[in-house]
């Protein structure tokens, strides 16, 4: 077993790794340094607590580890680039689950600290006071980590049905849904407060992890499909939050650290997110895209434009500057690889090309970025949507691949538009504008894409792979 002070060592040099694992995950070119530091400091972490001084039934852990490991491993090496959304929103459930397990379990185990003898009567009732004071703190940590953890574990339940399809992607309108989720938060500080004061009776707890679980399904259930990239970031920093809570329970403090950090960046990324589509957080959790504002979704605004792959290569050809704007269809498609041949054939021409990439492209926040790092697109032309959206219009060619909300005009031409006031790629504004896509349907956000009827805009329908490589026999 290794001593506290060894053990205490190690969790300092695990949480600078944690430091710098963020700190390289913010850039391209450092991403993979960052992983490795993540991976050595959980190492660290999981070694350390594993073999600690306070550490019981080694081998039970050890037998749960290698069952774990091994399941994660094998869902790990099988799950494709179109399915990382999903996975990631079930692997916060299980963050969530572990809080409410670790919540029951530590239960209780807060035991007073034996009286020092030779103590006078004041000194008594000081140490009796603080003993109450400290049972009191932990029972607050117990009822907030289970009620963090369990809305947690729904919501990211829910979150992974609507991501890959099990669920509908339009929000739930329940009636009175606002005061639903105030009653809800209003009756689980009630219950706290009960619990507090009568430690010994567990039911108050039991209650509030029913609503909780409620709370977390019908929060995110509410939530419409466009908002889902910023749900599974919000529910990352519930997860970090939860993990925390779980750190205080077990006075771990790496734990409360690790959780600190996951908490605060994926809440800091929500924001970036939100900002980036012009919402306010409280709205997004408070009901999601577009919920108070039915439209006709399906109705088309006029006539769409079909054009062939062959013409396609031949306006390449002649363009002197290309952008590519992708989306969850390219994902879907798996078309990174022959979307990055065209590109280095493209600019071996001489031709300018370069990548547009919106904030929420995708279901999962950089999922485009990994998808174009993953086919070795250089990352110098890869740009967000503030870089490049003031070129545009001095643009020949752009390839909409799979993108649909992430480019739709009405949400700068139409108030009434549940996407209003999102900012986009404004693709519209270059002299040709190809949009690929299986079909004439709408987007996740279940919104009709005026896009699709200006006259600069020709459609190249069917799969998206399968397109851009006849573009490249073409070319």
């Amino acid at each position: 077993m290794l001593s506290s002070g060894l053990v205490q060592a190690a969790y300092i040099i695990a949480a600078l790794l944690f430091i710098m694992s963020l700190a390289g995950l913010s850039k391209h070119e450092t991403a993979k340094a960052g992983c490795w530091y993540g991976i050595v400091g959980m190492t660290i972490a999981l070694v350390t607590t594993i073999f600690g001084p306070e550490s019981k039934g080694t081998i039970f852990i050890l037998i749960a580890m290698a069952i774990g490991g091994f399941i994660g491993v094998r869902k790990a090496l099988k799950v494709e680039m179109t399915e990382m959304p999903e996975l990631v929103a079930i692997l916060h459930s299980f963050v969530g689950l572990a809080a409410v397990l670790v919540g029951f379990n530590s239960y209780g185990l807060h035991h007073d600290a034996v009286m020092p003898e030779n103590l006078d009567a004041a000194a008594q009732a000081l140490f009796v006071a603080e003993q109450a004071k400290l049972a009191t703190i932990h029972n607050v940590e117990v009822f907030l980590g289970i009620f963090i953890g369990a809305v947690t574990f729904t919501g990211s339940v829910v979150a992974f049905g609507k991501l890959n399809g099990k669920i509908n992607s339009k929000a739930l309108m329940l009636p009175h849904r606002h005061k639903l989720n105030l009653a809800a938060l209003v009756v689980s500080a009630i219950l706290m407060i009960i619990f507090v004061n009568h430690p010994e009776n567990i039911f108050p707890v039991l209650i509030m992890t029913a609503i909780a679980l409620a709370f977390g399904w019908h929060l995110v259930a509410s939530i419409g499909g466009a908002d889902m990239p910023v749900v599974v970031s919000m529910l990352n920093s519930y997860s970090g939050w939860a993990a925390a809570a779980a750190g205080f329970m077990l006075s771990n403090d790496l734990l409360i650290v690790t959780g600190a950090l996951v908490g605060s960046s994926g809440a800091i990324l929500s924001y970036i997110m939100c900002k980036a589509m012009n919402r306010s957080f409280i709205s997004v959790i408070a009901g999601g895209f577009g919920n108070d504002i039915q439209v006709s979704s399906d109705e088309e605004q006029g006539e769409h434009r079909e054009t062939t792959a062959e013409e396609v290569a031949e306006m390449l050809k002649n363009a002197s500057s290309v952008i590519i704007t992708p989306g969850y269809g390219m994902a879907v498609a798996q078309a990174q690889y022959p979307v990055a041949e065209i590109t280095q054939k493209l600019r071996d021409r001489g031709i300018n090309v370069r990548f547009g990439i919106h904030p929420v492209a995708g279901r999962l926040p950089g999922h485009m970025n990994v998808l174009l790092a993953e086919a070795k697109v250089p990352y110098d032309v890869v740009l967000e949507m503030d870089e490049i959206n003031d070129d545009f219009a001095d643009t020949d060619v752009v390839l909409v691949i799979g993108a649909n909300d992430t480019v739709n005009p009405a949400a700068m031409d139409d108030p009434n538009s549940p996407i209003a006031g999102m900012p986009v790629l404004e693709v519209w504004k270059a002299q040709n504008v190809i949009v690929f896509k299986r079909s004439m349907a709408v987007g996740y956000a279940g919104v009709q894409n005026p896009l699709f009827f200006k006259e600069n805009t020709q459609m190249l329908f069917g799969d998206a792979k399968e397109r851009v490589d006849d573009i490249l026999k073409a070319l």
